[in-house]
Order: structure tokens, then sequence, then C-alpha cells
């Protein structure tokens, strides 16, 4: 029986990760929940897996989590960053699957590693802003960062019983986001209805929009150069827009492993759970003789300029990461309130990025320092440049 700790309960991931503890109860069991905003959900959640501990963003939503649940419910409500360091901390506690949105999912990650629990990684942000320093952690810790998103399961997959000198190189596939064929003069009329129109996942709020810029690849790329200890220009983005080949590596003498399946998330939480044994979670897999054509194509760096600011915070390191991933949640954000255009979002983060002075060698206070500067910064240029969509 693996005890289990969700941070981000009530989004994609951890709803998926619930509905494979609940097809396997003699297998899994939850702990501790956590969630922001959706305390409804939250309060189904608590009642059917009864964990021992659930928290929320702030007093007011622990509050109106303790009304809405029926009197004799014995889990422990709490809430603000204490609340959710409880619950990446809680004794008994095996995994914690980190699902937070963000960049608030750092320090209760982190919390959990040096608190030596085995930790299923969805929260990319985690290593793009702290990645040298969560890795070391988890070193000295002796536990296991076992990737979730569908991407780096794959490489995770691919590399199994491999020499990890032979390796040549990551190749990391995309499905191109909703405007990998519409027309440049057409993005400045994008809408955050548009871009949240994924053509093959179903995400969450933010990452759908990281996907619709390729921002969410460029995520993607960093936290792959940390997981797997690779050099960022040893890691390729190819767009693969029937998202079934997940990921690739190429290996030195010339041959390429690949790792397949229909897009669905419960594939690579499943596998971060159980790998290497694999769980009867009725996923079909692919129907090749009804696919068609499996098509690759290299990305378009002029239309999605993110992609390239993210390869060039990997070869920064330091702090620029952070600086990036903070940044780009202003600047997503500012576009869900329709505060600035499609196209400002890059030009956003780009400013924020030429303006930092970096830190090469940074603590945890550094960094967190770093993304406070950036979303000061982030937050004034939409101050001073956005005036609405279509610009």
């Amino acid at each position: 029986m693996k005890n289990i700790s969700i941070l981000g309960a009530t989004g994609s991931i951890g709803r998926n990760t619930l509905a494979i503890v609940a097809m396997f109860p003699e297998r899994f069991a939850v702990k501790a929940l956590t969630a922001k905003e959706n305390i409804e959900l939250l309060a189904d959640q608590i009642e059917q897996f009864a964990p021992e501990l659930a928290v929320v963003y702030d007093d007011a939503s622990a509050k109106k989590l303790k009304t809405i649940l029926p009197s004799g419910v014995g889990t422990e409500i709490m809430s603000g960053e204490n609340g959710y360091e409880s619950a990446a901390t809680l004794n008994g506690v095996d995994v914690v699957v980190s699902a937070m949105v963000g960049g608030a999912g750092l320090l209760p990650t982190l919390a959990a590693i040096q608190a030596g629990k085995d930790v299923a990684l969805a929260n990319k942000e985690t290593l793009v802003m702290a990645g040298e320093l969560v890795m070391r952690e988890a070193a000295r810790s002796d536990m296991e960062i076992r990737p979730v998103d569908s991407e780096h399961s794959a490489i995770f997959q691919c590399i199994c019983g491999s020499r990890r000198e032979d390796l040549r190189k990551v190749i990391l596939t995309a499905s191109g986001g909703p405007f990998r064929n519409l027309p440049r003069e057409r993005f400045p009329l994008i809408t955050p209805r548009d871009a949240l129109a994924h053509p093959t996942w179903e995400m969450g709020t933010k990452i759908s929009i990281d996907s619709a810029t390729l921002m969410n690849k460029g995520f993607e790329v960093i936290e792959a150069a940390h997981l797997f200890d690779v050099a960022y220009h040893s890691i390729e983005v190819v767009i693969h827009p029937q998202s079934i080949v997940h990921s690739m590596v190429s290996y030195r003498d010339g041959s390429v492993i690949a790792q397949m399946g229909i897009p669905d998330m419960k594939g690579a939480i499943a596998y971060a759970l159980s790998g290497p044994e694999r769980l009867q979670i009725q996923i079909p897999s692919p129907d090749f003789t009804t696919l068609g054509a499996l098509t690759f194509e290299a990305p378009d760096m002029d239309s999605f300029p993110c992609l390239e600011l993210a390869y060039s915070a990997c070869e920064a390191g330091g702090t620029v990461p952070a600086v990036l991933n903070a940044a780009n949640e202003i600047a997503v954000d500012a576009f869900l309130r329709e505060q600035i255009g499609f196209l400002q979002i890059p030009q956003v983060i780009e400013s924020v990025m030429e303006g930092h002075e970096q830190v090469s060698e940074p603590n945890i206070e550094d960094i967190l320092q770093a993304d406070q500067w950036a979303r000061r910064s982030a937050g004034q240029w939409v101050e001073r440049h956005g005036g609405g969509l279509g610009i």
C-alpha cells in the first residue's frame, strides 16, 4: 500500500491521479489533498477518499470548506503556505504528487524532497526555477523524482536499460497547439478562448496558454536538462500534431527509441506511481491501422518566440529561468484578463529577462527574490504597454 499526498488535487493531474487511486484502492491510499479555490470539488474528494489532511489557499477558503463538509468528517483542514508544507511532509506519506500550478509549487515540492518523500512531479516550474538546487537536494535525501509530464515520462521509459553514455539526443514532441497553422497576420486577433482550445490534450487554463505559445515546451526543455542531466543543446523539440509519440531518445549508434500511446495523462501518472510495473488502467493502445500518417516538423521559432526564450534561459542558468517563469505567469494572467494581446506575452518575458541582474549560483532565497522581482517588473510592463487584445 502506497500512501499518497496530492498537491493540486482539483486540477487535471490531481483529478486523474484520484481516478487511478479509485481503480486500485488496495494499492493506494490518500493521506493529504490540497487545492486553491475549487472548494466544492475538494469537498467531494475529501468525502470520497477521507484524507487525514486537506489544505486550501487562505483562511476564508478553509472556513468555507468546513461549512460544506458534513459533520463527522475527520479530515484536518489547514490553509496557506504552512498547510501546503504540512501536506508535502506528512508522516506516513510515501509519494507526493506535485501538481500545483506555477511557481507556487516550488517550496512545497522542495519540502517534500527534503523530508525524504518520493515525488511524482507534474509541477515543471519546480525544476525550471530551481533545477540544480532541487536535484542536489534529491540526491542528498536519497529519494526519487519521477516525471508525470507525458513527455518526460516517455523519456524516462526510453532510457531504462540503456547506458547513459550512449545517449546522443533527447527529442521532445509537441502538438504545436491550436495556432500551428494559423497565419502570422491573424495572431493579433487571438483571444483567450481561442488559446484555451487545445487540439489534443485536456489541460488546465495556464498550461493551455503555455502550450499555445510553446512556452510549455520550453519549460520541458529546462526540466529535461535537469531530470536527465543532459545539455540543453542535446534536447530537440519537434512538432508532432497527432500526439501519439510522446517523446524519443536518440543513441550514438543511430537508434531511436520512442514511447507511444493515446493522449491520456493517466498513463504517465500510473507509471510514476507504480513503474516499472504497468497498471491495468483501461487505456487502449493506439490502433495503428486507423491512425493514418504520423508527421513531424520543426517548430516555427519566429511565430512562437517563447520557445527560443526558454532555450536562452536554460543556457544562461542561474536565476534567469526563475525570471522566465515568473514573467510568463504574469504575462499569461494579463492575457487571460485581456489586458495584453497574444503577441505581447513573449514581449513581456523578453523585456523582463533583459532587465534582470543574474545570480549565477543562487540559493533558494536568491531564486525567490528573482521570482518576486520578475513578477513586479512584468506587472509594470503590462501597466505601461498593455491595452487589451488586438494590439
